[in-house]
């Protein structure tokens, strides 16, 4: 042991020394004498890691913190420090908090999705939103007033194969061949296809042959002419970019060889005996290779091919050629070609939504009635009258134009049937036509003569869903009928509140009847909704959430400055309560000719307007719909006095002289009148169509009929402040 005056340190040399315990020398230690200032270094040995422990227990106290802070303090800052990653790492999901996931509004019911941030919002400042809903919205737009996302459609999934003229192809036609066969291709598909080999359906494509006989209208012997294209994608094949219907010895241009024109040797008109019937031929002239085309070469090449029987327009997107390859005469209708150029995907409906001074439109048309052909008029002194189809599109668009509604509903028959609709397409290709090209929404439901001809509902449906601003739905698959579905109106401010609430059900068309079953006889009862409907329907108004009414919008389009309103006046009645609604069906129910309630003030019966002679339009069978759907489906839980229901008006067509409004149990039954010079009517009974004007947010319903010499009969309100009371 040695000491160092100058430094007032003691240090015992004992790396030498043998090995004993540190008791043992802590009390040999003990005995001698050192300074009150004295570190001690002691480096020793020990035979096992455990007695480290013991020389921590039994150390002083400076000595054992010491080595409680050489090892614990180090391990401590690493636990914290790695805990503290692993919530910033891990954990931590930065978000707006709760109170953003909500709408901040006045009647903030509905929980909504915000998908954007204010710094995105900034930076998009001068871009148009898309979508509605849960999509991107900047505040300083109107939620409805936003550029829909183009539908995303990937053409290489589409069959080059299949004619389905309704599928946005955006693949062009390499050859296009005409033929005709005494054999309906439908029974035996490869009786009539043009010769082809392996190899040349490999470069240009299989034969696809449009499902449209160009002879429908010639007659029974007159065979089977269609025409077959080829559909290609590949980049070194001639493209098709121009098609021509010709006489015999007309040519496209001065030398068609030279301008790559290209002649179909059958006739268009082959099978068709009779004196004037001249041969007409189809052209086509190929361009560039696909490789060598520019987008707008390729966005505007022929895409596909269709035939239009009768005179009217052609369907969306489509061309017509002329002349016809079939001309008119007498009950024969004539026979176009059509073709489509790119791809013309139908615009879509805005969302339905209250102008911002809480008021929505909608204009009813019943029972068009129209057919393949222009139409008959009939029961009207118009003179002359020809081609009813086409006068009752005009009237439609005068009244259309004097009105302006935010939607058109169609309560069925917009087809005629009774043998005069034995084409569809061609039909629903204009029955809307007037209110499309206004850019205007509109909706159906199915009548009893829409199904008359053939074509099932469901694919009358597809059709008129690829129609421009079509709002019609199928409806669920596992309930009687198709187009049963729902269409919410909201308010125009940014909570975009259900205001209103839309039904439409499809009432069916025939059921059958006790002869009916030994198949001797076509069905001629009525149907009517059956019970699996009813289900239905009272599941969809248990899912409309309630409301707090009469409603007050909330005019701030940010959320910038919470509750900034403070000039509310709250009425003096307020309620919580489900939307009004109005329930839209083709046939009446049987409870649409019960005795009417009474006005409990002038004691008058609630019965306006022309009943007409129609007075059983009803079906005979009955589930029970008024009763069990109507009735029961309450706009509220809260009863104080009365129940009251929650469709407020029913809305029905098939009965073309009948356009009353009569309040039964308090629910409103309304027909819509015959709006149709193709379907029948009255002399001196004008046509006319029906107008529900909603006001107040959803809370004022009142109905009127403009005809047409332009008289508005029968204005009435049917629910809100100024309606008999119930």
């Amino acid at each position: 042991m040695s000491h160092d005056p100058g430094r007032g340190t003691v240090a015992w040399p004992i790396r030498g020394l043998p090995r004993r315990s540190f008791r043992s020398l802590r009390q040999e230690l003990a005995f001698r004498p050192r300074p009150p200032t004295a570190t001690l270094w002691i480096e020793t040995y020990f035979d096992k890691p455990w007695r480290l422990l013991d020389q921590m227990v039994s150390c002083g106290g400076f000595a054992c913190f010491r080595g409680i802070r050489s090892i614990c303090l180090p391990l401590t800052t690493f636990v914290v420090f790695s805990l503290i990653l692993s919530y910033v790492w891990v954990l931590y999901k930065p978000n707006y908090g709760p109170g953003l996931r909500q709408r901040i509004s006045w009647q903030s019911w509905e929980s909504v999705s915000l998908g954007h941030s204010p710094t995105s919002a900034s930076q998009n400042k001068n871009q148009s939103a898309v979508g509605t809903g849960d999509s991107i919205e900047r505040p300083d737009v109107d939620w409805w007033n936003v550029t829909q996302p183009g539908e995303q459609v990937d053409s290489s999934s589409l069959p080059l194969d299949v004619w389905s003229p309704l599928l946005p192809h955006n693949t062009g036609l390499s050859e296009i061949a005409v033929v005709w066969c005494w054999l309906n291709p439908s029974i035996r598909e490869d009786f009539c296809e043009p010769d082809t080999t392996t190899e040349q359906d490999a470069i240009r494509g299989k034969w696809v042959r449009v499902r449209r006989n160009l002879n429908l209208e010639g007659g029974r012997t007159s065979g089977y002419l269609h025409i077959y294209y080829r559909r290609t994608r590949r980049q070194d094949v001639d493209m098709i970019t121009n098609i021509k219907i010709l006489g015999g010895k007309e040519t496209p241009s001065s030398n068609p060889s030279k301008d790559r024109w290209h002649k179909v040797p059958t006739s268009l008109r082959s099978g068709i005996r009779g004196a004037g019937d001249t041969p007409l031929y189809l052209w086509y002239q190929t361009g560039k290779t696909l490789s060598q085309m520019s987008d707008d070469e390729k966005a505007n090449l022929i895409t596909e091919i269709d035939v239009l029987y009768g005179d009217d327009v052609p369907w969306y997107g489509f061309e017509r050629l002329e002349p016809a390859t079939m001309e008119k005469k007498g009950k024969v209708q004539s026979t176009y070609v059509t073709y489509r150029r790119g791809v013309k995907i139908p615009p879509r409906a805005p969302p339905l939504h209250f102008s911002r001074d809480g008021k929505f439109k909608i204009m009813q048309i019943a029972d068009l009635h129209y057919s393949v052909s222009q139409g008959v008029c009939r029961d009207t002194l118009l003179s002359p009258c020809t081609g009813s189809d086409n006068l009752t599109n005009t009237l439609i668009g005068r009244m259309l134009d004097a009105e302006k509604p935010d939607l058109v509903v169609f309560s069925g028959d917009q087809l005629n049937g009774q043998g005069t609709t034995w084409d569809t397409k061609s039909v629903l290709a204009k029955f809307a036509r007037a209110v499309t090209d206004r850019k205007i929404p509109w909706a159906a439901v199915f009548g009893n003569h829409d199904e008359d001809d053939g074509t099932p509902k469901s694919e009358q449906m597809a059709l008129m869903k690829s129609l421009p601003y079509s709002l019609v739905e199928y409806g669920p698959k596992d309930i009687h009928g198709v187009g049963n579905y729902v269409l919410k109106v909201n308010s125009a401010d940014a909570s975009k509140t259900h205001l209103l609430t839309l039904y439409f059900m499809d009432s069916g068309s025939y059921s059958k009847g006790f002869l009916d079953w030994f198949g001797f006889f076509t069905p001629t009862e009525y149907d009517w909704i059956r019970q699996n409907q009813i289900d239905w329907f009272l599941q969809q108004s248990a899912s409309h959430k309630p409301i707090e009414r009469p409603f007050t919008p909330d005019d701030r389009k940010d959320f910038g400055h919470i509750w900034s309103r403070q000039d509310q006046i709250t009425p003096s009645i307020r309620k919580l309560a489900k939307p009004n609604a109005l329930a839209f069906f083709h046939m009446p129910l049987p409870e649409t000719y019960d005795p009417p309630d009474f006005d409990p003030v002038t004691r008058k019966p609630l019965d306006v307007g022309i009943s007409g002679q129609e007075t059983d339009g009803n079906a005979k069978g009955n589930d029970g719909f008024f009763e069990k759907g109507i009735l029961s489906a309450l706009e509220s839980d809260h009863t104080s006095r009365q129940s009251i229901p929650e469709v407020k008006v029913i809305a029905n067509g098939h009965c073309h002289l009948t356009e009353n409004c009569r309040r039964v149990k308090g629910v409103w039954f309304c027909f819509g009148g015959g709006g149709s010079y193709s379907g029948y009517g009255r002399v001196g009974f004008d046509r006319r169509f029906r107008i529900y004007e909603i006001s107040d947010y959803g809370e004022t319903i009142r109905t009127y009929k403009r005809t047409e010499s332009d008289e508005i009969v029968d204005d009435m309100i049917l629910v809100g402040r100024d309606a008999p009371a119930l």
